[in-house]
């Protein structure tokens, strides 16, 4: 399978970083999945094996050299030839699900990076599920590996009304593990209902818009404290909000380029090293999408994302470029 350097990053002192490499992609079958809905299957132009993921892990599709947007697999992880991903035309699209809709077809060319996976289904004897719209597509393959590892496990699937909900026919199998929740035929989710005895045997893994995961994360309050795991497409309220503890000016060493930048107020650091000539992917400037995930060799982050949990936070070795900034004066990046 082809491997290739994203064009437009610029070496400094010969070195591009690891994660810019991309795999070139055909489109397999591309499908109406729902109202504004389509499902496209991938796989490599000679049949190659795919790199391997887990449930929950996504891909970065490099649309244009300057448009990258983040895709949940929603295949199997068994299928190591084929990535399935789904994506919604939004209606106030910055050009990605548009592209997507108009100008990607069966045959296209595509290229993509990752998987990658901030939404990983932890082990457990016992599943609550729960996906809102386009939400559902991290929580297909996480069904299968539900199934094969013998836990338990219910969805309660929510969209606006039927036609737009994707895979309700291939989830039919399940029978009524799966509630599937219209929301002009049956009004909100009704939360309570699964949500409102606390379980210390279950997890729940929630994704959707903004106001579904807010109204989860009131739900289980009163559940233990790492029972919920979540993926948003927008930034949490009030995440890339200034901190007590971060720094108006601080700098940036970069280890293996040998570049150090001085990072000012309201100056994001991905900007500041790309003036400097060193380019990554990115795509959501907000925190959201993990695309500009860089490891921490020194210092404290201050850390804004909606990405990395508060665990993952705690532990300081990695941070989104994007919108974090540093507790420390110095930060010392593997970049």
């Amino acid at each position: 399978m082809q491997s290739e350097v994203l064009e437009g990053v610029v070496a400094v002192n010969g070195i591009v970083p690891a994660r810019h490499e991309t795999l070139e992609l055909v489109v397999l079958q591309r499908e109406i999945l729902a109202d504004d809905v389509v499902g496209l299957v991938l796989g490599a132009p000679t049949g190659e094996t795919l790199p391997p993921w887990n449930p929950g892990a996504h891909i970065d599709l490099i649309l244009t050299d300057a448009l990258v947007r983040q895709y949940s697999l929603c295949s199997s992880p068994a299928d190591s030839q084929h990535w399935r991903v789904a994506v919604l035309l939004e209606p106030d699209s910055r050009g990605g699900s548009r592209h997507v809709h108009a100008a990607v077809d069966q045959g296209s060319r595509i290229r993509a990076a990752g998987p990658r996976n901030h939404f990983p289904l932890r082990p457990s004897s016992r599943y609550q599920f729960i996906a809102g719209g386009i939400g559902i597509t991290p929580i297909i393959p996480m069904i299968e590996q539900a199934e094969a590892d013998g836990a338990e496990w219910q969805l309660l699937y929510g969209g606006r009304r039927k036609s737009s909900m994707a895979f309700l026919d291939e989830l039919a199998k399940y029978g009524d593990r799966v509630q599937s929740w219209p929301q002009d035929e049956r009004g909100l989710l009704d939360l309570d209902s699964v949500l409102g005895d606390a379980r210390d045997d279950t997890l729940v893994y929630c994704c959707g818009p903004e106001g579904l995961l807010t109204a989860v994360e009131t739900a289980v309050e009163h559940w233990p404290t790492s029972a919920l795991h979540v993926e948003r497409f927008s930034a949490r309220p009030g995440a890339v909000a200034a901190s007590e503890h971060g720094l108006d000016t601080f700098q940036v060493v970069c280890r293996q380029s040998g570049v150090t930048v001085d990072i000012g107020p309201g100056e994001s650091i991905l900007d500041a090293l790309r003036e400097k000539g060193i380019s990554m992917l990115s795509s959501c400037m907000e925190g959201i999408c993990g695309t500009c995930e860089t490891p921490v060799v020194e210092g404290v982050p201050d850390h804004r994302d909606s990405v990395l949990s508060a665990e993952e936070k705690a532990e300081n070795d990695c941070m989104m470029i994007c919108v974090s900034r540093s507790q420390s004066p110095t930060l010392v990046l593997e970049v």
